[in-house]
């Protein structure tokens, strides 16, 4: 219970910070939410692997270092955290909707390869800062975690709206976002997760000890 409550939270924080953010109209949201996501995976690594992206708890699950009872609770915790922040931030808080790409004249393939190509991006820097044996113990994992989602939503925010995480797109739908787009906060992360953990496998042999986001040992030596 412990784990799930640290999933709801940080993708909880995560998912308001955009709203507040993007609705409130404050300069550079993007550094908002980078920040916000930085210090929840700095809060919760050490408990659940701070993943708060139904994508990353994806490939965390191919990498091998998350049983498949654990997925379905997991994307239930990250989702329901994302849904309270989302109502709460826009009928409760700030009274307005979002207002975010995709933006008329966007292409959708466009949109659509943003989400994938960073989303596999975010899990590869997760997986190889914050699970990989040669980093264990490391200290700067959050901060690699958060400046990827400060520079995909930077650049790919206009675009896409620079979800990377399925359950942030089901956050700002509630929040306005035209719900005919959600497939594309759904489709591209999660194909770009699923990638990054078989590029991970590629990455690293089999026959390593594997560490979860906090730096302690989740796993044996696989024969």
């Amino acid at each position: 219970m412990n784990r799930l409550l640290t999933e709801f939270l940080g993708t909880f924080f995560l998912v308001l910070s955009i709203g507040l953010a993007v609705i409130g109209g404050i300069a550079l949201p993007p550094l908002a939410v980078g920040a916000t996501l930085m210090v929840m995976v700095y809060m919760g690594g050490h408990v659940s692997g701070a993943h708060y992206n139904p994508a990353v708890t994806l490939a965390v699950f191919l990498r091998g270092k998350l049983p498949a009872k654990d997925v379905v609770p997991y994307w239930v915790a990250q989702v329901a955290g994302a849904l309270l922040a989302a109502v709460l931030a826009r009928w409760v808080i700030m009274g307005d909707r979002i207002d975010i790409a995709p933006v008329a004249g966007n292409k959708i393939v466009a949109a659509l390869l943003v989400e994938f190509l960073f989303t596999f991006a975010l899990v590869m820097v997760i997986l190889n800062s914050a699970t990989a044996p040669q980093t264990a113990g490391n200290s700067f994992y959050g901060l690699a975690i958060g400046f990827t989602v400060l520079a995909g939503a930077m650049v790919g925010g206009r675009i896409s709206g620079a979800a990377f995480n399925p359950a942030v797109g089901l956050g700002i739908v509630v929040m306005g976002v035209p719900v005919q787009n959600i497939w594309l906060y759904l489709v591209g992360p999660f194909a770009g997760g699923a990638l990054a953990a078989a590029v991970y496998k590629v990455q690293h042999p089999p026959d390593v000890v594997s560490t979860t986001p906090g730096g302690t040992s989740s796993g044996e030596p696989k024969k």
